[in-house]
């Protein structure tokens, strides 16, 4: 496991030498500003590296050295019964190093980005996966057939995030027809960049350097070459690798931590544990992943077309001259009604939440011998 301490790594490897050594996790002067109150207070600025029961490793700079050093900090005052709004890896947060018995994460500073997904199971929780991330890299192997449909569904989780999505085919060197299954991924995936890579062989892996600036989330199911490709971008072996089974190319959970690291050229990788349940929280991620669709919605006569016995349905007239594969329109459709059932229950809390708050208002003032008023 990578460690921001280890002798192997220095951190002015990674910093950036017209900023603070910060910046090379992609602190900015924006960044600084928001920061500035903060300051006043005795805070320092520093970035989740990764967190783990009630406490986390932040990289800051030292205020008596200046240089980068990795501190174990609580965020137990900062923590949330919501684990949307919990501490998470990638989060900027504001530390107080002079807190006992430990240093103590005493604010979060706002996300510009963050994946999340709704938690395994029936519940409707979401889990945030990784905070502030400029690009969502989707890894899908070419040892074995890439299901289609789970890469729309990590699609419709990146764009939701607010990054950039980009998706990944590793193990290029395992296949002779590596660029016709780019194509195919191509065509799922509108207004994305589709790579195939080997880190075998090296193909592909400047591209894809060059594809990933700033902060890059490494994401895909378990086997698929995520701590590899994480070791040929770090330039290290920073994480553990297994092999997947040859029967059928699953792997085992190698990553069980997320976890943020440098990248020699410049900005950082999170890496996560393989995803086996990728649950959408709803929003607009399914629509974006499926802009083709909603492309050819437009065309139909009525607005609120519902693409089933419409006269004048474009996107029936797809179907039926395949233009527009049935399978896509049926994960389409699938994963809409995931975000609505999402939707509703999110509705429900809500509703739940605002109960509860009227009701303890209503005691209290009953308590006090006042009227209640709505």
């Amino acid at each position: 496991m990578f460690n921001a301490a280890s002798e192997s790594v220095t951190f002015s490897d990674f910093s950036d030498s017209s900023g603070t050594p910060l910046s090379g996790y992609g602190w900015t002067s924006a960044l600084d500003e928001l920061f500035a109150p903060l300051a006043e207070a005795g805070l320092t600025p520093a970035r989740i590296v990764r967190v783990d029961r009630g406490q986390c490793d932040a990289v800051l700079t030292d205020p008596g050295t200046g240089e980068l050093r990795t501190v174990r900090a609580d965020t137990r005052p900062v923590g949330d019964a919501d684990m949307i709004n919990c501490p998470c890896t990638g989060d900027w947060a504001a530390v107080d190093l002079a807190a006992a018995p430990m240093p103590t994460v005493a604010a979060l500073l706002p996300r510009s980005t963050a994946i999340i997904r709704k938690v395994a199971g029936k519940r409707s929780d979401g889990q945030v996966l990784a905070a502030n991330v400029d690009t969502v890299l989707i890894a899908a192997s070419l040892a074995a057939e890439p299901d289609l449909g789970r890469i729309e569904r990590f699609l419709a989780l990146a764009w939701e995030s607010g990054a950039e999505p980009l998706v990944v085919l590793t193990k290029a060197d395992l296949v002779d027809d590596a660029d016709f299954i780019r194509a195919d991924v191509e065509g799922i995936a509108p207004g994305v960049t589709v790579l195939t890579v080997s880190a075998g062989t090296g193909e592909g892996v400047d591209v894809l350097r060059a594809c990933t600036p700033g902060t890059t989330a490494l994401i895909g199911q378990s086997g698929v070459g995520k701590s590899t490709l994480t070791n040929v971008l770090a330039g290290a072996e920073v994480m553990a690798v297994q092999q997947a089974r040859a029967a059928d190319q699953k792997g085992r959970h190698t990553t069980t931590t997320r976890e943020l690291i440098p990248l020699p050229g410049g900005g950082v990788l999170i890496d996560t544990p393989g995803l086996r349940e990728v649950g959408l929280y709803g929003g607009e991620g399914v629509a974006m992943a499926f802009a083709d669709i909603a492309e050819l919605a437009e065309e139909c006569r009525f607005h609120d077309c519902g693409h089933h016995t419409e006269p004048g349905c474009a996107v029936r007239a797809a179907l039926e001259d395949g233009t527009l594969p049935q399978r896509r329109m049926d994960s389409y459709l699938k994963l809409q009604r995931e975000n609505e059932w999402i939707a509703s229950r999110s509705d429900a809390r809500l509703a739940s939440a605002r109960l509860k708050k009227w009701k303890a208002i209503t005691k209290s003032v009953r308590a006090a011998g006042g009227p209640v008023k709505r």
